[in-house]
């Protein structure tokens, strides 16, 4: 179980998140939600202890801090440098770097785990490709597959689906609901109200404050979005 108590942030005297407590529980795939501004991505840096921030985080009654080895994180693509020279495979490789000691280097099973996690996306034809020649649906991909190479337990998404193709995105989230069937849990920041009930078990809405948690049935209605978003949020059909 990943669970965060009063998880505050604050940004030159601004207070960026107000006392976040959550329970996620493994082997779900959780959406965290809210308007331009309402500390999504802050929320997900504050939980890997990315950002200083007040309060604390769990893994299984341990600190995070402990079984930082079980997380895989993918930043938004802006924070990436896409001119680094480096190949796909390289990239994807990353992912076992914590399995290694000091100056070793990586072995033929580590490798066969790069390979595979890059089938496993339908990107193993770009393995020596340098990254700055994918487009962007295909560089999320490369991220997650060095997130299967690294056979995380938890893996945190920050927008994976802005500026891809649909056929990344759909490749991206049918190999994310097999690692939730797997046991793993993934927390994912998500912009596109209109796919929360086709992609998640639970969804975290926020405005700065948690507006609500729970079950997507529980949590995605008029009344909640509206305190988040405002009255003049659009209510379609699909919501």
């Amino acid at each position: 179980m990943l669970k965060a108590e009063k998880l505050s942030v604050s940004y030159n005297n601004f207070l960026a998140l107000k006392e976040i407590s959550i329970e996620i529980q493994e082997g779900t795939l959780t959406g965290i939600i809210g308007p331009n501004g309402a500390g999504k991505s802050t929320l997900l840096k504050a939980m890997l202890n990315i950002i200083p921030h007040q309060g604390k985080v769990f893994i299984n009654n341990e600190d995070i801090n402990k079984n930082l080895a079980k997380i895989a994180y993918v930043e938004q693509k802006t924070d990436i440098d896409f001119t680094f020279p480096i190949k796909v495979k390289e990239c994807v490789s990353m992912g076992t770097y914590a399995e290694l000691k000091v100056f070793q280097r990586i072995k033929n099973s580590e490798w066969e785990r790069v390979f595979k996690a890059l089938k496993k996306v339908n990107m193993e034809e770009y393995s020596n490709h340098q990254i700055g020649e994918l487009s962007g649906g295909q560089f999320q991909r490369v991220l997650l597959a060095r997130c299967l190479a690294q056979n995380a337990d938890f893996i945190f998404l920050d927008e994976p689906f802005v500026g891809i193709d649909l056929i990344s995105e759909r490749i991206i989230m049918d190999t994310l609901k097999e690692l939730k069937y797997q046991g793993k849990t993934v927390l994912i920041v998500h912009h596109d109200l209109s796919k929360v009930k086709k992609y998640f078990d639970n969804i975290v809405l926020l405005n700065q404050k948690l507006i609500a948690y729970g079950s997507v049935e529980s949590v995605f209605n008029e009344v909640n979005l509206k305190e988040a978003y405002g009255d003049t949020i659009f209510i379609g059909e699909g919501i």
